[in-house]
């Protein structure tokens, strides 16, 4: 077959699959005439980004009004009336015994934090901690039994200057 038979043959086909594209400055043309691409239309900013003033959209925060502060309410008024009570009270009353919000287990208490896990321990058996608090329960209960292991094995005892074990 010859070039120009071949070129007649699939002229027809060629015909009708040309593609057609749009002209692309015309397109653009029309999208820079419509104006600004509008983007989150409806969101309104809450935050300040255009510099350090305390007000949005002219609106300015409220301030607190000042109120001083009652120096002679009874909680201030009383703070520390009973700190020298040792020393210038008679003997009937310790210092320890004047510590309210303090537990009972830490009030008075020297001790290092295995000493103070066994004494928290002894004074809560009795109570409700096993069922009300379960978890710090067994928390005590692990760091108890940690603290017990770590110094008779790592701790010098009095007799010589090698650690046990």
């Amino acid at each position: 077959m010859s070039l120009i038979a071949r070129f007649a043959w699939h002229f027809p086909s060629a015909l009708s699959s040309v593609q057609v594209q749009s002209v692309r400055f015309r397109y653009h043309a029309e999208k820079l005439a419509k104006g600004k691409l509008l983007r989150r239309f409806g969101y309104t900013e809450k935050l300040l980004e255009r510099g350090t003033l305390p007000h949005v959209d002219g609106t300015r925060l409220p301030t607190p009004v000042y109120r001083p502060k009652d120096f002679w309410n009874e909680r201030r008024a009383l703070f520390g009336q009973n700190d020298y009570i040792d020393i210038l009270g008679n003997d009937n009353l310790h210092p320890t015994r004047l510590l309210y919000n303090v537990p009972a287990w830490l009030r008075g208490f020297k001790g290092n934090e295995y000493q103070h896990c066994l004494r928290r321990k002894n004074m809560l058996r009795e109570g409700s901690e096993h069922y009300e608090k379960p978890v710090k329960w067994q928390n005590l209960m692990k760091r108890t039994k940690y603290l017990y292991r770590f110094l008779n094995k790592y701790t010098k005892t009095g007799f010589t200057n090698k650690s046990s074990g």
